[in-house]
């Protein structure tokens, strides 16, 4: 069994090998048949050394990107090849393709990047801190109140730009030594201006219901899916209705680890298209692509996971639950809104019908809700957020200057060409 299990897993690195390579051929022939980027161009870099499967960590900042764009072109260091086809496919900001630190040293020598922004903690980010004379700001992929929002690695970047005071709130109370004032620079939730896709669907009378469920986690800590737990059961119960609308958008990771959390994903699938067959006016929708906004903005109500989705829809400021995880060992921040949600837990789930219509109706939970967006996103008028991005933008430009002009005629120089281990291109 252990020959046959070594030789499974062989099997499938040299798949992943000669498909990361097929990549990398396909990337450099598209990018080859393109214009060269300009030299001295480039003034913000998005650092991304993922693969497409955390795609979605990138998406959400595309259209606050191409805005501040605008004003300071950006430019997208990708390190995988997988991530940087999808990127080129997609309604990204130019793309450099830097799969080795050579590659990146490169590149950076050419421009006058000054921002590095990072959407997630990939350990990779740390070759991209060697090169100092530039600000390295952690922007995030989304606000929540996972154990995700407090780890150290803040402490890594110089800048953080965060949504509001819940979240300054929450790195004060966690890290020790963390100049919070200091250090993160509020600005809301831009992505809010910038909801993107169209309905897929007819409005009419239906209420409508997103369920949006994160993965099943790779740790206890972490179990906070619910497609396994809640999830069939709140569908099945809202498909047979004939009053509802359901919109399921799962975690594009769901049942990586568990294949039992796997296959209960794809029977809400089946369902949602069985539903689809038997009543073609119900219009249901599975919905896995890449535009985010028109869900959070057209759904009567939300139902998520412990997840950056809480956030999003709270951005929105309309009625949502969450649903409370079946694993007592997944660690809830019972510090922030998660101490004054609207839970749903595995037995209300057999009740969603009225679960829903109470949330809609009960104004002490309206009232709440209102309370707790001003809280994590202070002022959600339209455009106000993505001024605050901009301004911040700004800031550390003018801080940059500051720094630079100290050393006006002086030489420094603070990278090299030597190769440091892991300067392979990704195959």
């Amino acid at each position: 069994m252990g020959a046959m299990s070594d030789a499974k897993k062989a099997y499938r690195l040299l798949r992943r090998a000669l498909a990361s390579r097929a990549a990398v051929q396909r990337v450099r022939r598209r990018l080859a048949d393109a214009p060269p980027h300009p030299e001295g161009h480039y003034q913000v870099a998005v650092y991304f050394a993922d693969g497409a499967v955390n795609m979605y960590q990138m998406r959400q900042w595309y259209r606050p990107l191409a805005a501040l764009a605008k004003h300071r072109p950006v430019v997208v260091l990708a390190r995988q090849a997988t991530g940087a086809e999808r990127l080129l496919e997609e309604d990204a900001p130019p793309v450099a393709f830097v799969p080795t630190v050579r590659d990146l040293e490169r590149f950076i020598a050419k421009q006058d990047i000054r921002v590095v922004l990072y959407v997630n903690q990939n350990t990779r980010n740390f070759q991209m801190f060697r090169y100092g004379r530039r600000w390295h700001v952690f922007i995030n992929h989304g606000e929540s109140d996972k154990m995700y929002m407090t780890t150290n690695q803040y402490k890594a970047y110089d800048y953080a730009l965060v949504a509001g005071q819940a979240a300054r709130d929450r790195l004060s109370r966690t890290l020790w030594d963390y100049d919070v004032d200091e250090r993160t620079i509020e600005i809301g939730r831009p992505q809010a201006d910038h909801y993107s896709g169209t309905l897929p669907y007819t409005p009419d009378d239906r209420t409508v219901v997103l369920y949006a469920p994160t993965w099943e986690g790779d740790r206890p800590s972490a179990h906070y899916g619910s497609i396994a737990s809640h999830g069939e059961t709140l569908v099945n119960e809202l498909l047979a209705t004939g009053r509802h609308r359901v919109i399921y958008r799962p975690h594009p990771r769901s049942g990586v680890v568990d294949g039992a959390y796997g296959s209960a994903h794809k029977r809400i699938v089946a369902a949602i298209a069985a539903a689809n067959a038997a009543d073609s006016s119900a219009q249901h929708v599975y919905d896995h692509g890449a535009d985010l906004g028109w869900q959070l903005s057209a759904a009567d109500v939300a139902i998520v996971d412990i997840s950056a989705m809480v956030y999003d829809r709270l951005a929105a400021g309309r009625p949502l639950m969450i649903t409370r995880p079946s694993d007592e060992r997944a660690s809830i921040d019972t510090k922030g809104y998660l101490a004054d949600c609207e839970w749903l837990t595995v037995d209300g789930a057999r009740d969603i019908v009225a679960e829903v219509e109470r949330v809609r109706a009960d104004e002490a939970a309206v009232a709440r809700l209102t309370m707790w967006v001003q809280h994590y996103f202070g002022d959600t008028t339209p455009g106000v957020a993505t001024a605050k991005f901009h301004d911040a933008i700004e800031q550390l430009f003018e801080e940059w200057e500051r720094w630079h002009a100290h050393e006006v005629g002086t030489v420094v120089t603070d990278e090299d060409d030597d190769d440091e281990e892991g300067d392979e291109e990704e195959i």
